[in-house]
């Protein structure tokens, strides 16, 4: 079946020619009311992403991802490897809350909230209009034969771009190995910790290449965001969208003839200016409709507002609209779909909190010794051995750690007779030794508890399995 004529930009992207080459976008600069309002979005993202590794609640890193340690710090929460379960929880919530977005605005989160649109469109390309100038001057430049000029423009704008980049992977480091260990390293120098050096090294390539030459191919290519949109977008949708109903009319789209009335003529509102494809980041024609390519970043409803002004036409031929809108001039509804993603996200709101509420700041483990069966001893005594391990997760030290029983009559020896104290945010380990009189073991599996103190009060309990004699059923 033949693809009809107007949908021919859907068999291949924006940025491909028809040979198959990269086709490079060059972005007219953008201005308007959403642009300004994007740049405060913006700027305190910025701020929030550099400062956050840097920022501690009751002195843990606000967000921290240390993926080799697997230890993660969310919002000053730690997370340990016994809270795995909670940080999916984070994570699920997340997910939802963005697909949440997504049904009800679109792309919504990618024009304004992605770091990686940030970064491009509020950092590097803005510096590359203050090196390079605006579309135009960035074409005829790229074209242009290698001179002073060129050289001495690009070598700056590539000088740039790196000490960004490598600003960038600092503060990615900070997230990763924690801002305190990252200001070491640095006091440190940088002979004395070659494989930070080289992991260094290696994010700032990774975002040097995306920023200063892969930039819009990670929402079209890489980021699998843009095709999950396809799934979940449906007409009720408010996204970026062009009005076609008011731009074509009867007889379409034409250039603008200040002579005429186009009320009259049944010529539609779109002058056919193409300010709003050379504004595009991603080098689309918004006119076509909703496509996978649109990170809903608002710039092509600012190009067109601006003409729309100067023909003395209404604005809004591009706004933020559903396709019901458009063709049925249908108000936005809070739909049942819409109604359970938010449902969703309450009920995993409240499990998180509740779970966070009941978390305790020391979790202990108690292990029989694998292999390792009980010891009868005099006066009619069962021993069995275990591994312990305790966690803390607070900002303090605890010290002078004690085992109890508390469900059997017996004592609890450890190994060592040094006091236990458990650092800060670390864990200790050990081995200990429970002994019960047999007569006090109701079968050959009994479950104990065991209190953990710390400077006699209670501050964990936990159970294990105690092994006896079968004849002491």
């Amino acid at each position: 079946m033949e693809t009809p004529q107007n949908e021919t930009f859907r068999d291949s992207i924006g940025t491909i020619n028809e040979e198959g080459k990269r086709s490079w976008v060059y972005p007219k600069k953008p201005s308007g009311k959403y642009y300004k309002y994007r740049k405060y979005v913006s700027y305190f993202l910025l701020a929030f992403l550099f400062s956050a590794p840097f920022i501690k609640v009751n002195g843990n890193q606000f967000l921290l991802f240390n993926i080799l340690e697997r230890r993660f710090n969310i919002f000053g929460f730690p997370f340990w490897p016994q809270d795995f379960h909670l940080f999916v929880i984070s994570m699920i919530i997340g997910v939802v809350f963005v697909i949440l977005f997504t049904v009800a605005f679109g792309r919504i989160f990618c024009g304004w909230i992605c770091p990686q649109t940030i970064f491009l469109e509020m950092v590097f390309r803005r510096i590359e209009y203050a090196i390079e100038g605006d579309r135009g001057k960035q074409i005829r430049l790229d074209k242009q034969p290698w001179n002073a000029e060129k050289i001495r423009k690009k070598a700056l704008k590539w000088f740039l771009f790196f000490i960004i980049s490598f600003l960038i992977a600092n503060v990615f480091l900070a997230y990763i190995i924690g801002s305190d260990k990252l200001l070491e390293y640095i006091q440190e120098g940088p002979l004395e910790n070659l494989n930070t050096l080289i992991s260094l090294i290696i994010f700032t390539g990774v975002f040097y290449f995306v920023f200063a030459w892969f930039r819009e191919q990670v929402c079209i290519i890489a980021c699998p965001y843009g095709r999950l949109q396809g799934v979940l977008l449906d007409t009720k949708s408010i996204v970026v969208a062009y009005d076609h109903k008011r731009g074509e009319k009867e007889k379409g789209r034409a250039k603008f003839n200040k002579k005429e009335d186009r009320a009259t003529t049944g010529k539609g509102d779109c002058i056919d200016c193409f300010q709003c494809v050379h504004v595009c980041p991603t080098g689309i024609d918004i006119r076509n409709g909703t496509q996978l390519e649109c990170v809903n970043c608002t710039a092509c409803i600012d190009a067109c507002d601006s003409i729309m002004e100067a023909v003395n036409l209404p604005k809004g031929l591009i706004r933020y609209a559903s396709e019901e809108n458009i063709e049925k001039k249908a108000k936005f509804k809070f739909t049942a779909r819409l109604k359970g993603y938010t449902a969703v996200l309450f009920i995993l709101i409240g499990i998180l909190t509740g779970m966070l509420f009941l978390r305790n700041d020391v979790e202990a483990r108690i292990l029989r010794l694998p292999g390792q069966l009980y010891e009868h001893k005099d006066d009619n005594i069962i021993s069995n051995v275990f591994t312990f391990k305790l966690i803390n997760k607070t900002t303090d030290t605890i010290n002078n750690i004690q085992f109890k029983l508390l469900s059997h009559k017996g004592t609890i020896k450890l190994v060592t007779n040094n006091a236990i104290d458990v650092p800060k945010q670390e864990l200790a380990e050990g081995t200990l030794f429970i002994e019960i009189n047999a007569s006090a073991l109701n079968g050959d599996k009994d479950k104990v508890k065991i209190g953990v103190y710390s400077e006699d009060k209670l501050i964990e309990t936990t159970t294990t399995s105690f092994l006896g004699p079968r004849s002491y059923k």
